[in-house]
């Protein structure tokens, strides 16, 4: 089931679904949530400087360091413009902090329509059931000019469903083995982390077998 703007505007009242800073009517749409642009941007490093001299990021994460990212964060001021160039990706924080405080609901982020014909891609995702915190979102200059960003344009839309079985606190928080990665991230951490070392060590080993038997899901 997704929520409609009647059934936002209820939950929100009722403190089921929070944002800082609230919403303004701009915001609210008959079947989603508008969020705005941070002033939070983080560019990835491809080199970095070594006792042996300038030294570029070995991309093989299987090897050494399998989804680190090397980013530079990169703050602006309202009424400031951040510059994408062609072709060049970046991780752009959301305004507000969003909260999911109930454990029927989730959300799932979608671009809007006006930021793609502009030439942007953005990359969607899912916000887990009692998710607090900021948003970070990939965003990709498709165009083959430069792409402004300004800090509180509207580029992204939640669509927020309702869940047939409702989930525990505990149980929301759990992603796999593991506690949510980025559970209460700010505008100023969302670099980022990686998975498991154990996961990541039977991956490199080869041993899929391995990994299934060791963690193989109880449904009973």
């Amino acid at each position: 089931m997704v929520l409609g703007k009647n059934e936002l505007a209820q939950c929100i009242k009722e403190g089921k679904i929070a944002f800082t800073p609230g919403l303004d009517e701009f915001q609210l749409q008959p079947n989603s949530i508008d969020l705005r642009i941070g002033a939070s941007f983080y560019i990835p490093e491809s080199w970095h400087l070594t006792d042996r001299g300038r030294e570029a990021f070995d991309p093989d994460y299987l090897v050494k360091s399998m989804n680190k990212e090397h980013l530079k964060l990169v703050k602006i001021k309202p009424g400031q413009f951040f510059e994408i160039l062609p072709g060049e990706s970046v991780l752009v924080s959301s305004l507000e902090k969003v909260e999911l405080n109930s454990g029927e609901l989730m959300a799932v982020l979608y671009p809007r329509s006006s930021m793609v014909r502009r030439g942007f891609i953005i990359q969607g995702g899912v916000v887990d059931v009692m998710y607090k915190g900021h948003l970070v979102i990939p965003v990709m200059n498709a165009s083959n000019h430069n792409l402004k960003l300004f800090v509180g344009e509207r580029a992204y839309q939640l669509l927020f469903h309702k869940i047939d079985s409702e989930l525990t606190s505990e149980s929301a928080l759990k992603h796999g083995v593991a506690s949510a990665k980025y559970a209460d991230a700010t505008a100023f951490n969302l670099e980022a982390r990686t998975d498991s070392d154990e996961e990541i060590e039977y991956i490199k080993k080869g041993d899929i077998e391995g990994l299934k038997s060791k963690f193989k899901v109880g449904l009973n």
